[in-house]
């Protein structure tokens, strides 16, 4: 049995196949001189490892794509059972305030050591620095030649080569449809004098959506709530990368250039914003605007550079403000539109959409249905979560399917 990628999924595979059936011959490649190097860089060298979502329904809300294939899947293997897997091989696990889970040493190492000393307990062979250039498929045996001139065959056949174009190619060459791949979970490049000299400021509760050309999309899925973070070149934090990822193809269709609005008070109807901001009017008297924010949720250098979007001067006071002034104010605080004009990569991870087409993958094996002998899993599929330890937990459930049904057949 050969394996391709040497990856969180790659690895994973490996060692269920190979503990599921001692016998077989488990081979892994990798074509670079170091294995799960994503695992290495994760969460700022910290490695998160799953999220603490344990009901498999609401697991599979965190996936943009592949929501219903993975939920027979994570019925089957999901992040209990990743915490049980890493626990009972020595690596405790913990969670933080958001749900994310990292191994208690804060080390990413932690996890490359685990898996990399279960592959050797196992006797997988690992293979660094091996170049496959080009795999057949005859009968029931797979031949895999590379650039060295050697050839290896065998009877089934694991790909776990994430977004790599060579994976992409030999699924095609196999017989497979790939979905085109583009990024997802990326932050918003803006250039907004609203969020000029702002950078580290965050909102802890606000709604980023996607305002979309035609009105009759249903986009219920193209807005985010949570946390907003600005930065140098515009914006970030989970509500942004999860926006960017559930719209990873409408935003790379417009060549990451895009209006979005937000609601920085998502909890306070707007009536409700109106009413406040009257009621401090009538209260604040000569007070200054630009010092008295209604609203603790805003941090006070934002407040203020609302208040002069809105056109208010910094001395003029709440008593003297003019209703069109205050309606503008409401309106930035509800209905702030700003222009996107292009992307960043979000530091912590690089993530796809796009990959092996799922209609074409049997979920209960990862066994291609067009190609028998072949598997998937990991990134080559077009599976992606957002942020927060779910495209692992993506590579988990699919690596340890993939391999139980290798040892098995």
């Amino acid at each position: 049995m050969i394996i391709i990628g040497g990856g969180a999924a790659g690895f994973f595979a490996a060692i269920a196949c190979a503990e599921a059936n001692p016998h077989a011959q488990v081979i892994l490649l990798e074509h670079t001189a170091k294995v799960l190097n994503k695992v290495r860089i994760s969460g700022g060298g910290r490695c998160n490892v799953t999220h603490a979502c344990f009901e498999p329904a609401q697991l599979v809300r965190h996936y943009p794509r592949g929501h219903r294939e993975l939920l027979g899947p994570f019925h089957r293997f999901q992040p209990r059972d990743t915490v049980d897997w890493f626990e009972t091989r020595g690596v405790r696990l913990k969670t933080e305030a958001d749900g994310r889970m990292f191994p208690i040493t804060d080390q990413s190492a932690t996890i490359v050591d685990c898996l990399t000393r279960e592959a050797r307990q196992h006797q997988v062979e690992l293979r660094i620095n091996t170049s496959v250039t080009h795999i057949t498929h005859a009968g029931n045996k797979f031949t895999l030649l590379f650039k060295d001139g050697d050839v290896l065959t065998c009877d089934r056949l694991l790909l776990a080569t994430g977004s790599g174009p060579l994976g992409y190619a030999w699924t095609r060459e196999l017989g497979h449809t790939i979905v085109p791949p583009v990024p997802s979970l990326f932050t918003f490049n803006i250039q907004d004098e609203r969020l000029e000299g702002l950078p580290g400021i965050v909102v802890e509760d606000a709604l980023v959506k996607l305002i979309q050309p035609d009105p009759t999309t249903d986009g219920a899925s193209l807005q985010q709530r949570g946390p907003v973070l600005i930065t140098h070149w515009g914006l970030s934090g989970p509500a942004v990368l999860k926006l960017s990822a559930w719209a990873a193809r409408e935003l790379h269709t417009t060549h990451y250039k895009a209006p979005i609005e937000i609601n920085w008070l998502p909890h306070i109807k707007d009536e409700n914003v109106i009413e406040r901001l009257t009621a401090r009017k009538h209260e604040a008297g000569a007070q200054k605007v630009v010092t008295q924010s209604p609203f603790h949720e805003i941090p006070a250098r934002l407040w203020k550079s609302f208040v002069h979007a809105a056109h208010i001067f910094d001395e003029q006071q709440w008593a003297k403000l003019p209703k069109a002034n205050l309606l503008n104010l409401a309106a930035q605080l509800s209905h702030g539109r700003y222009e996107v004009r292009g992307k960043g990569q979000f530091k912590d991870e690089f993530v796809t959409c796009g990959g092996v087409k799922l209609s074409e993958v049997n979920f209960k094996t990862m066994e291609s249905r067009v190609c028998p002998g072949l598997y998937f899993a990991g990134e080559i599929l077009d599976i992606d979560g957002v942020t927060g330890g779910f495209n692992f937990q993506n590579a988990w459930t699919t690596g340890w399917l993939a391999g139980q049904a290798m040892a098995a057949s």
